[in-house]
């Protein structure tokens, strides 16, 4: 689309050639990708959204420049970490897109299952929230264990791979 002039040119590093002043895109990959970073000063964590969701929503604002943040949120509804999870609550998410700053709360998804010949529960851990170590979120678990500050946990085990 640089032909159709739809950014800036400046010239390149010797003078001879004008280059464009940023590529364009199709999509806005920050959002779909998410990015997360410190700068000088300055903090950033922008989740990761659902491509058919962020592709929808453009379409809405190309359709509606004045769209409202409602008529957005009706096209994204919200972030698509791919570690699943569950995201407790909305306000965190209708904050961030208000305002750019919002705070949202991820909590694994976990079911228990009873053994009927021993009785026993078992708690299987299907989705952790995004970002979080697997491996170190075992070993913050048999921290607590050892310390006695969670009880009732017999054997923890790692069985994603199999």
């Amino acid at each position: 689309d640089l032909e159709k002039e739809t950014v800036d040119f400046v010239p390149n590093y010797d003078g001879t050639e004008q280059i464009p002043a940023v590529m364009p895109a199709k999509i806005p990959n920050l959002l779909i990708n998410g990015a997360s970073g410190i700068a000088v000063g300055m903090a950033t964590n922008i989740p990761p959204h659902n491509l058919s969701e962020v592709i929808n929503g453009c379409l809405a604002y190309i359709d509606d420049e004045n769209i409202s943040i409602e008529g957005l949120m009706a096209h994204i509804p919200g972030p698509d970490f791919p570690t699943a999870a569950i995201i407790n609550g909305r306000r965190g998410i209708e904050e961030a897109y208000r305002t750019g700053r919002g705070k949202i709360y991820l909590r694994a998804r976990a079911e228990v299952e009873s053994d009927a010949k021993t009785g026993r529960e078992t708690i299987i851990v299907h989705e952790i929230p995004y970002q979080v170590n697997k491996a170190r979120l075992i070993e913050k678990i048999a921290e607590l264990v050892k310390e006695k500050r969670v009880e009732g946990i017999s054997a923890l085990r790692d069985e994603s791979d199999k």
